[in-house]
């Protein structure tokens, strides 16, 4: 999703598309290192380390406020245990958006966008259809992450998302 063209304050640029999404490869948690330990994975949707530490991937969407858009954070939320058996036997399952909320915590660092760590904030995991990864509710804070997504975000901050991804 995008929301066209805009003038980079960055970069003085015009871009054609503004990108309205962004998402993490792994959680804060995994190394490349873990790759070759029998007793950890990752998958473009779950994540186990050590076979102790479970982790599934979702969208926390920030409102863009007077639009119908959202900016979307690709992140990763640690699970129980139970918690991740559960969803990964339903993941195939028609229905499955039935279950009730889990709680998480969020797993996914974004101080480079919020100049204060991001990690263990207190989710709601919403499972949704088979084919749609899980919406990510973060617990109402004074965390400005939090507040984002509760109170949503001008389309002048979206922007300077987007520049501090892109140019640092």
């Amino acid at each position: 999703m995008s929301l066209g063209q805009y003038a980079c304050g960055s970069c003085g640029q015009q871009h054609d598309d503004m990108p309205t999404s962004f998402h993490a490869r792994a959680p804060a948690y995994w190394s490349d290192a873990l790759a070759s330990d029998p007793k950890s994975e990752l998958s473009e949707d779950q994540c186990v380390i050590g076979e102790e530490h479970f982790f599934i991937r979702g969208l926390l969407r920030l409102p863009i406020r007077d639009t119908d858009d959202h900016f979307t954070w690709g992140v990763w939320v640690s699970l129980s245990r139970s918690n991740f058996l559960r969803t990964s036997e339903l993941w195939e399952q028609v229905g499955r958006e039935a279950e009730p909320p889990m709680f998480g915590w969020l797993s996914t660092d974004l101080a480079q966008v919020y100049g204060v760590p991001t990690l263990n904030l207190e989710t709601m995991v919403h499972t949704q259809p088979v084919g749609d990864r899980p919406w990510i509710v973060l617990a109402p804070t004074d965390h400005p992450l939090a507040v984002d997504q509760h109170a949503g975000i001008t389309l002048a901050r979206a922007r300077a998302i987007v520049e501090r991804l892109m140019h640092g």
